[in-house]
């Protein structure tokens, strides 16, 4: 059986896969869950050590001889990324409360636009982009986890973050970015680890939700996807155009939920219990969104491209004549 091969197939699949078969076990044998000991550990209780470790991992594979152009373009995409999922999940949270617009939690909202797939950036990238494109996720890559949301909740006072328990957020990734410049060779070491712990939290976290939370959660976590990739997308774009870049088509590319960005809410809850009961059904949405920026977003990247192209022919020929 070609298990990790079937996986990878699916936008997302080694985060979806095993969180939708956590979700199928605490659906219909819950107390295999509870046999104890470290399998306990590993299939229920084990999320927020893994993310951990995931974290420094990825921290470890940011580079900071990166310079210039590279630098420039990820920093704008980032500003663009976080900011626009900050604002706009705040800015629910003002208006409409802890319930969300249309029953899209704003927890779920930040979770989902402020977090981006570096690896599916990457791809398209290198397939509509450039060098300077590509060498950008490097930057980007500082948004994955859930620092920013806590940032964003911390600040507004929408949840109550102690500054230290920030700090521990990033930790992780600041120790892992730290060690990968200073020894190369650990940071080409730890690398396959990022992608290796993904299934292992994404199971835990998925057995905290039933079938029954994310059918509830369905409408709005689509609903979540299609604005994460048309807001975020369409924003990175238009940033792009402002740079004059070569190809800003591909500032379309951080129209994406990150696949740990699953783990967000309960990151949030761990760190303020209120928001607990709140985190479970963020959750959900967020699972969902990943599912659907991750179809929606290299539609929308080929087609900025192909829009790009026509606006570039008739230049091309006056450029000739």
């Amino acid at each position: 059986m070609k298990i990790l091969h079937s996986m990878r197939k699916i936008p997302g699949g080694l985060m979806i896969g095993p969180l939708l078969l956590g979700v199928l076990v605490n659906t219909f044998c819950p107390a295999f869950l509870d046999i104890g000991s470290f399998s306990s550990y590993l299939w229920k209780t084990g999320a927020m050590p893994i993310l951990a470790f995931f974290m420094f991992c990825t921290g470890a594979q940011i580079t900071v001889k990166q310079a210039g152009e590279p630098v420039v373009k990820g920093v704008v995409l980032t500003v663009v990324k976080v900011g626009l999922g900050a604002v706009i999940g705040v800015t629910v949270n003002k208006l409409c409360g802890p319930a969300g617009l249309f029953g899209i939690l704003p927890l779920a909202i930040v979770a989902a636009l402020a977090n981006s797939n570096g690896g599916l950036y990457a791809a398209l990238a290198g397939e509509f982009g450039d060098s300077t494109d590509v060498g950008a996720v490097s930057i980007l890559s500082t948004n994955d986890g859930p620092f920013f949301t806590m940032v964003a909740f911390g600040l507004t006072g929408l949840a109550d973050i102690p500054f230290m328990l920030l700090v521990g957020a990033i930790l992780p990734i600041l120790v892992g970015c730290v060690m990968g410049n200073l020894d190369g060779e650990l940071r080409e070491w730890l690398a396959p680890a990022v992608n290796i712990s993904i299934p292992f939290f994404a199971f835990p976290l998925g057995s905290a939700l039933n079938l029954g939370q994310l059918v509830k959660a369905g409408a709005p976590g689509i609903i979540l996807g299609v604005l994460c990739t048309v807001i975020t997308g369409f924003g990175g774009y238009f940033a792009m155009k402002l740079m004059h870049s070569k190809h800003p088509q591909v500032g379309a590319a951080i129209g994406t939920s990150a696949g740990n960005s699953v783990a967000t809410p309960a990151a949030l809850a761990a760190a303020d219990p209120r928001l607990f009961d709140a985190a479970t059904s963020a959750t959900a949405q967020v699972a969902a969104a990943i599912m659907v920026t991750a179809i929606l977003c290299p539609l929308l990247v080929s087609w900025l491209d192909r829009v790009e192209k026509r606006r570039a022919s008739p230049s091309a020929a006056l450029q000739t004549n």
